[in-house]
């Protein structure tokens, strides 16, 4: 099997220890291999997606009836946009498990294959009331990013007014809901509204998960300049060596730009069950990838 390469200080035993716990149905040997697999994925999710991907393919052909596995690659399969891939996984995933918590990503799923009105009808399943509350708030997220998906913008507004919108306590979830509020109202043509919720998606976004700064900022008509840019340094000297000269100033407040291949597949064989990666007939048809999803 065609391997990836893995830092020395990658061990294994980075991961949490219920992934770790749910690899001990494989042998020492091959759990430790799967475990680097998955520290790699972890590690390039957010910054290197495509390699993280292969990472987790790689995982998945070594071990593919382990249920964490199915995750992983479910969600290395989501941010590179592959969602049938990802839907596969997660309901493999929840197959193995029973767990729910996957359900709104599934129905995020949906919608990037152009079925909005697939993961609407997620949301009106029994799953959602078992989810916590993380999981309510994430769900009614992709529920209003879905009614966006059919250009039904008042309702996708509606969908998102909620206790959890009104509340003042901040939760880890909190600036995203205040952003995808926002961005409702303005798709909505409601506009002078949106101005406050971006304000307040800022206040709680501590983190940066959103950009509900830079959003506020262009409401308000304020341009920022980049302290390291390249080009604002050689203006500053050039307006240095003209400051003798007779010349009007000219403020300037913002410049601008003014499948990974198996060899080998004996070793493993035994672990792997072709029926897991089999898609379901009704879900077989993709469509074209989703570039702006709310």
């Amino acid at each position: 099997m065609h391997r990836l390469p893995i830092p020395d200080d990658v061990t294994g035993f980075e991961i949490d220890a219920d992934v770790r716990q749910d690899l001990k149905s494989l042998p020492k040997t091959l759990a430790d291999d799967v475990a680097r697999n998955l520290v790699m994925v972890a590690r390039l999710l957010d910054t290197e997606p495509e390699e993280a991907y292969n990472y987790s393919r790689v995982a998945l052909r070594l071990a593919s009836r382990v249920a964490s596995v199915r995750e992983a690659a479910g969600f290395a399969s989501y941010v590179t946009q592959r969602y049938s891939e990802a839907l596969t996984e997660f309901r493999a995933a929840r197959r193995m498990t029973g767990r729910v918590d996957l359900w709104p990503v599934m129905a995020d799923c949906e919608r990037g294959l152009g079925r909005p009105e697939r993961a609407l009808a997620m949301a009106g399943e029994p799953e959602v009331k078992q989810l916590d509350k993380a999981g309510q708030v994430e769900m009614r997220l992709v529920a209003a990013g879905a009614r966006g998906d059919m250009e039904q913008f008042e309702a996708a507004v509606v969908t998102l007014q909620s206790p959890e919108l009104a509340s003042s306590a901040v939760h880890p979830w909190t600036a995203r809901l205040r952003y995808a509020y926002a961005e409702a109202l303005i798709a909505a043509g409601r506009g002078d509204e949106a101005r406050d919720w971006f304000a307040k998606a800022a206040e709680a976004d501590t983190d940066g998960s959103t950009n509900a700064s830079e959003r506020l900022a262009e409401i308000d008509g304020i341009e920022f300049v980049d302290a390291l840019d390249e080009d604002a340094e050689d203006d500053d000297v050039e307006a240095a060596e003209t400051e003798a000269k007779p010349a009007r100033h000219i403020a300037k407040d913002e410049i601008g730009d003014d499948r990974m291949i198996f060899e080998d597949e004996e070793d493993v064989e035994e672990f792997y069950d072709e029926d897991d990666v089999e898609i379901d007939e009704d879900y077989e048809d993709e469509a074209p990838k989703r570039t702006d999803r709310d």
